[in-house]
């Protein structure tokens, strides 16, 4: 299994979008730099993650969210989920305090990309916590993205843009006091060296403990970059990155949910099952070379390497059973001593550029990358010593100790060598001024050879993507738009013919308007989707063998709905990014009868989510701003047995949020953060059979100092 921290420092790209000819798209690129800078609006216009074309948002035949640097700081978003819980469309699944799945539209997220460069993975998950201190801004491509992924699920592609070096000098440091003894530093400075040379760094240094029992985090981060003019059209630009973070006492699984009886356990929020010797130390590190090269006329040539590495050690206790009602007994445990090492080595090149035909002008970007993985791990348990684990009435006031582990029981892994190389290319084709038509080809191939825990993950796949999609503009402030884009998934698992099963195929169809208000500081989406999956793996009943080996192509799953969004200024001093999002979610019979995460995706994916992010400038009294960041969700289970049938509910709530913000001098504010103020108590995510509870109320103070 990939993991996402490797694939987070792995990657980078180049920002800035290309001058095109004609007049009119000169206009679109200052609207651009004008909003696009603008410190305390929730508004985002630009993205690159839907296409390499350098066009507006406004202008993607698709869904897009964008998480401004703005929208972070004033709520404290310090890490990826906070971030990604506050997206609308987007769900946070922590079945762990240091592990994490994403979702939209009812599929896995599993492309993930840094300035647009990444590379799909078989899961999305996230080991311990990405920090948010190093990014200008968190852009969300809803729904398949074949032009730019090729490999995935139909679900959404995360881009973290990072910050880059400015011309001017300027630094900052952030102090931060929380609840649970939580302690931070930020400190950020940037600048231009010389007339060829500018560079930024970002340093983090956080210590915290937890409202669970036992579970505290020391988090270090280092973030340095570098440009270099080295002639009037070229630019080089290095980067190193490394991210620390340690966790003592984390989860590995979580709580029991139900006693024998199907009862809801209804434990402790604080309660945890960690022991107090268990710890998860993931060190990530990242180096990349890009170069930026102006070719004449609308032309540029980009190049781009990235090596990475993610080291995990870890020791954790994992405690299961089914608690018995009536004496609380029937939990055990055992230990793991886990370890992971994980390379991989990117390249990607392209040009991009403009022409002119028809009497039309038309942009086009053409490319080709290859990527390099080579994922090893080993596992070691004990199965023995963590027998005799506390009766469920005594789990509360549990002080985590457990009998230090031998580790000498089972010993397994993966070693897993992949390779994945890609040739794409995109355009947008004026076919008049204000028909726009996006077209895009991406042709992958994925060779995997190795196995995971004893099971063979060897394949050798490839498939070609498409992208079409249409704009039309009815007036200044007002497009349509319609699209249609693919994805594929490779898959190990195997047919009666011991071969590997084709791919599984995705696509996504989304028709939507777009409009702008308010001289353009208020943008609002709504759109209609359909996306789907097929050939989905399920178990082979008529042609079982004892290991229960053989698999089939199924028919698949099918999500529909649609999205609200608006972002930006509301006017009367207000700023918000609110979206609402619709899923149903339908599961074919055979999918549904031989795949039981198929079967329970529908109860555990919320069919309605509200998300409002807003705050308020109080005209009265310069330098006082108030806001409130909310997320509501429907009704979620999970079946977590069939006879007796034993179902774990989480019923419908909203978490809310409050900041206060005090400008109290040009260079020196002071921010207050309330989070869960109504102090819900909710379960985290329904992913797995296990869960645990979210964080109560709990508070921070930031004093933020521009030097």
């Amino acid at each position: 299994m990939f993991k996402l921290s490797a694939l987070f420092i792995a990657t980078s790209a180049i920002l800035s979008t290309p001058t095109f000819a004609d007049e009119a798209k000169d206009q679109d690129i200052e609207k651009i730099a004008v909003l696009g800078d603008k410190p305390s609006n929730y508004l985002g216009i630009e993205a690159q993650t839907a296409s390499k074309l350098g066009i507006s948002i406004k202008d993607t035949p698709q869904s897009v969210r964008v998480v401004t640097r703005a929208l972070m700081d004033d709520f404290s978003l310090d890490d990826v989920n906070q971030v990604l819980e506050t997206t609308p469309g987007i769900s946070v699944e922590k079945i762990e305090t240091d592990r994490t799945y994403y979702k939209a539209r009812g599929f896995d997220i599993t492309n993930f990309q840094v300035d647009g460069l990444g590379l799909p993975q078989e899961r999305g998950s996230l080991q311990g916590t990405l920090d948010t201190a190093i990014y200008q801004r968190v852009e969300v491509v809803m729904g398949a993205n074949g032009m730019m992924t090729g490999a995935g699920n139909p679900s959404a592609t995360v881009n973290f843009i990072r910050k880059r070096p400015t011309d001017d000098a300027q630094a900052s440091l952030s102090f931060t006091l929380g609840s649970w003894s939580n302690r931070r530093i930020d400190a950020d400075v940037s600048g231009r060296i010389n007339d060829s040379v500018a560079a930024r760094a970002v340093v983090v240094s956080q210590v915290r403990d937890s409202y669970l029992d036992r579970y505290s985090v020391n988090r270090n981060v280092f973030y340095g970059i570098t440009e270099f003019n080295l002639t009037d059209d070229t630019t080089l630009t290095t980067s190193l990155t490394y991210q620390q973070n340690d966790a003592d006492s984390p989860l590995w699984g979580a709580l029991p949910l139900f006693d024998s009886a199907g009862n809801a356990t209804d434990l402790d929020v604080s309660t945890s099952t960690a022991s107090n010797w268990a710890f998860w130390n993931n060190t990530s590190k990242q180096a990349f070379v890009e170069l930026e090269h102006y070719l004449g006329g609308d032309w540029t040539l980009f190049a781009r390497y990235a090596h990475a590495q993610t080291e995990q050690d870890s020791e954790l206790f994992y405690v299961y059973g089914t608690p018995d009602a009536q004496t609380g007994l029937g939990l055990t445990g055992y230990a793991s001593d886990y370890e992971l090492k994980d390379r991989h080595n990117l390249f990607d090149v392209y040009t991009q550029g403009s022409f002119d035909l028809f009497g039309q002008n038309h942009l086009i970007a053409a490319g080709a990358s290859q990527a390099k993985m080579a994922y090893h791990e080993r596992s070691l348990y004990d199965f023995t010593t963590g027998n005799g684990f506390p009766a469920m009435p005594n789990l509360g006031t549990w002080d985590g100790y457990a009998p230090s582990p031998t580790l000498v029981d089972g010993l397994t892994g993966s070693q897993i060598d992949s390779r994945q190389r890609s040739q794409y290319v995109s355009a947008r084709f004026s076919l008049n001024e204000d028909l726009k038509l996006l077209t895009g080809l991406r042709h992958t191939d994925w060779e995997t050879e190795g196995a995971a825990y004893q099971v063979n993950k060897g394949r050798d796949d490839s498939d070609t993507t498409h992208y079409f999609g249409a704009v039309y503009t009815f007036n200044d402030d007002l497009n349509v738009y319609g699209s249609y884009s693919e994805t594929f998934a490779p898959q190990f698992e195997q047919g009666i013919d011991k071969k590997s099963l084709a791919p599984i195929e995705g696509d996504t169809r989304e028709i939507g308007v777009k409009a702008e208000f308010f001289n353009d500081n208020l943008m609002l989406n709504i759109a209609l989707f359909d996306a789907e999956q097929v050939n989905i793996a399920v178990a082979d009943v008529e042609n079982s063998t004892p290991d229960n080996s053989v698999y089939k192509a199924a028919p698949g799953i099918q999500s529909t709905g649609y999205e609200i969004e608006l972002s930006g200024d509301l006017g009367f001093g207000i700023s918000a990014n609110l979206g609402y999002t619709y899923t149903n979610i339908d599961v074919a019979d055979s999918v549904d009868a031989g795949n039981t995460e198929a079967e329970l995706v529908k109860n555990y994916t919320p069919k309605q989510v509200f998300k409002l992010a807003a705050k308020y400038d109080v005209a009265a009294l310069e330098g006082l701003t108030f806001g409130m960041n909310m997320r509501w969700q429907d009704d979620i289970s999970r079946v977590q047995a069939q006879s007796p049938r034993v179902v774990t509910e989480q019923k419908a709530y909203a978490l809310v949020n409050f900041m206060a913000s005090y400008q109290i001098s040009p260079t020196v504010d002071l921010t207050f953060n309330a989070n869960n103020v109504f102090d819900k108590k909710y379960i985290n995510s329904l992913y797995w059979a296990q869960g645990f509870y979210g964080a109560p109320r709990n508070y921070s103070l930031t004093l933020n100092w521009a030097l």
